[in-house]
Order: structure tokens, then sequence, then C-alpha cells
């Protein structure tokens, strides 16, 4: 075997290596199923990791020739190319992950790392001043004390564009809105207006905890969050429909 294929292979190879444990972090701990659907991220990141394991080592081999006086020059700017790609694209997928499930009026939002509001993060509750690295967490607005402030919350949603679920200042435990949740969820048997009963069968089969649920508003796909009642806790979210 030449060492113009034994470099491509092993190029390959390590490449290849890299973007498994890229897709372990991803997958596994920033946009953890099926919040990678919901989001929309998967055709984005998986044609980033095909074009940074691939273009790679096919451009060294294009350029690999025994005995060229620049041959380590150029290989390492292939490389450093690559790496600069890859971390690049992961630091984009990192900013867009899912930071926080918020119980927000009647239903759950998805609020990624770059659509929060942090002019008052120093506000907030210490334990949502920081995104968890180990996937998103959820948590609840807490309600306006006031009329004052609940129409001043109106006009922000309203004129601002800007969501209450985005300003972790509000942000309370989400046993905190226990009340609240179990005020707003709905029965299971209307996930059928908006899916096959086959669909909701198959999805309830697995979490027979289940009694309730609410919508979850995301970015790319709504999905469904399935909730106990009685204890208002969230069960799993699920790949149905909550509205046409």
């Amino acid at each position: 075997m030449s060492k113009r294929l034994r470099f491509f292979i092993g190029h390959l190879a390590i490449s290849l290596c890299i973007s498994l444990l890229v897709l372990s972090l991803v997958y596994g701990l920033w946009y953890p199923s099926p919040l990678a659907e919901v989001v929309g991220v998967t055709h984005i990141f998986l044609m980033l990791l095909a074009i940074d394991v691939i273009v790679g080592p096919v451009l060294g081999l294009l350029v690999y020739k025994e005995g060229k006086k620049t041959l380590k020059f150029d290989l390492s700017i292939i490389i450093i190319i690559q790496i600069a790609a890859l971390c690049y694209g992961i630091f984009s997928i990192e900013q867009g992950r899912p930071a926080w499930l918020v119980f927000h009026a009647d239903r759950f939002e998805l609020v990624r790392k770059n659509d929060l509001i942090l002019e008052n993060i120093d506000q907030a509750h210490p334990q949502f001043q920081q995104v968890s690295w180990v996937g998103p967490q959820f948590v609840a607005v807490k309600s306006a004390a006031n009329t004052q402030q609940r129409q001043d919350d109106m006009f922000t949603e309203v004129l601002g564009g800007i969501s209450l679920a985005q300003q972790p200042e509000r942000y309370i435990e989400l046993t905190q809105a226990k009340t609240q949740i179990q005020q707003r969820v709905l029965p299971l048997k209307e996930l059928e207006q908006y899916n096959s009963k086959a669909e909701v069968e198959k999805a309830l089969a697995k979490y027979p905890n289940a009694d309730a649920w609410l919508p979850l508003k995301a970015t790319a796909v709504d999905m469904v969050v399935l909730l106990n009642k009685e204890k208002a806790e969230v069960i799993k979210i699920v790949d149905l429909r909550p509205w046409h």
C-alpha cells in the first residue's frame, strides 16, 4: 500500500472517530431525542459532518505526492481548515441548542440558548443563570404579580415580539406551577383530533403513567408533552402533533 493511500485511510479513520464523538455529544446531551427534530438541526448537522469527514481526506488524497517540497505545509493547511470548520459548526450548533423547556400560559415553549434575553440575567435565580450542559431543563414562567405587570407582559409579547419564556429572570421551578399546569392540561383523547388513533396508541403505550398532555411550541416541529395530571409531572416529549 502506498504512503498516499495509507495517509488517506488514516485521515479518514481519524475524521470518522472525531465525528462519532461529536455525534454522541450533540445527540446524547445537547439534542436528546426527539428535540433534534423539534429544532430542525438534524439535516444541517449531518451535512456539516459529511462535508467535514469527506472533503478533508479527499483533499489530502488529491494533494499528496511523495517527494513534494510543500507536502507537509499543504496537508497542514487542509487539516487546519478541516478543524476550524468543525469547531465553527460545533459552536453554532451549541449556541442554537435547546436550553429550557418553559411552561407558559397554556403550553410549553422550547427556548434555544441563542434566543435567551440576558439583559436582566443577574435578577434570575442562580439555578437559572446558566444553561445546563446535559440537555434542556423544564421550568415555568412566574405569573404577573399585579395588573400593571400583566399589561407590561402583554405589550412585551405582542408589540415587542419577546416571549416571557425567553427571560430567565421570570423562571421558577416547574413544581411551583403545579396548580396552573393541572388547570391547563388536556385529556389524551384530544390527541386523536390531530393524529391518527394508531399513532396516539403507539406513543401512549410506552408511557402508562401519562394521563394528560400539553403542546410544545418549537422552532421547526411542534410536539406533545405527556404529563401525569395528579403530580403535574412531565413524563415524556413524544412525536405527536398538538394542533393542525
